[in-house]
């Protein structure tokens, strides 16, 4: 495999372009500090974000709240990927994103990494000019919206439960038990079903089409694609998240990711609608030398 796509040569470069790509997105969300009813309070009346996790109705952990990506570790992203530039507008910081949003294969060594040749030639060509679907205002895939430092908002009730995304999109996740359908039109975010296995909301996605990346670095992701999502809210302010990314056209092998979510309290998410002309992609990096 051509080791120019498994060292990262060059990652300063296109990672300024993912920057670039998703500034035009709203920073953090607004109503700040409306108390939201029922959040559990520290004694100098601060939201206890160790509390036990709310349960709903009927008796199943409830979701629901503004979630967003747990940053790295100071200094993880410069020592996995080198330098990721300076510090961008609030929310456009490349060091707050999860590792697995620039790379979801990052955990593999390179001689290791289960992805088939053509799929690694495309990502190589691919970061040539991260001419990516978001600088052209389309959305993020499953699971990268869930990995960029931008919130979303669950909506839980008993039979569906609903993820507003603050970049402009949104899922419905059926739990009524229904079963995914057996030839959906493909489609941007997939068609997604779930069910509870004790205190862990599993998630299930397929349906989607070709056209999306599975993370910032241009990996492709074909109409095969299967996700699963295991979410568990550890606790009042921590859901942790286990993701298996099954895609027999492009991996050898399931690839899976773990991540952690923290809830910001007392808050909400913005509006947001990427429809200025693609003002960005004229600033994206060249193939050219």
């Amino acid at each position: 495999m051509n080791r120019g796509y498994n060292s990262m040569v060059g990652f300063p470069l296109w990672i300024r372009g993912i920057v670039l790509a998703i500034a035009t997105l709203p920073a953090n969300a607004q109503w700040l500090n409306y108390p939201a009813p029922g959040t559990p309070l520290t004694r100098d009346g601060k939201p206890d974000l160790s509390a036990k996790a709310p349960r709903a109705r009927n008796g199943k952990p409830d979701l629901s709240g503004v979630w967003q990506i747990e940053p790295p570790p100071d200094g993880e992203m410069e020592r996995i990927f080198g330098d990721a530039g300076s510090k961008q507008a609030e929310g456009d910081d490349p060091r707050t994103f999860s590792k697995y949003f620039v790379n979801f294969l990052v955990d593999f060594k390179p001689e290791e990494e289960p992805i088939r040749p053509d799929a690694a030639a495309l990502t190589l060509k691919r970061r040539e000019t991260m001419d990516s679907p978001s600088s052209h205002c389309l959305p993020h895939g499953v699971p990268a919206i869930e990995l960029i430092s931008f919130p979303f908002k669950i909506f839980q009730t008993p039979e569906e439960i609903a993820i507003y995304y603050e970049e402009g999109v949104f899922r419905q996740i059926h739990t009524d038990g229904r079963k995914l359908p057996p030839d959906p039109f493909p489609s941007w975010m997939g068609y997604s079903t779930g069910k509870w296995e004790g205190d862990t909301m599993v998630i299930d996605t397929a349906g989607f089409n070709d056209k999306g990346w599975m993370d910032s670095g241009g990996h492709p992701r074909s109409e095969a694609l299967h996700v699963q999502e295991r979410f568990h809210r550890r606790d009042f302010g921590h859901m942790d998240v286990q993701a298996i990314i099954e895609d027999p056209k492009v991996l050898t092998k399931p690839v899976t990711i773990k991540f952690t979510e923290l809830l910001i309290p007392n808050s909400d998410i913005l509006e947001a609608f990427c429809v200025e002309g693609e003002r960005d992609r004229a600033h994206m990096p060249s193939a050219k030398p």
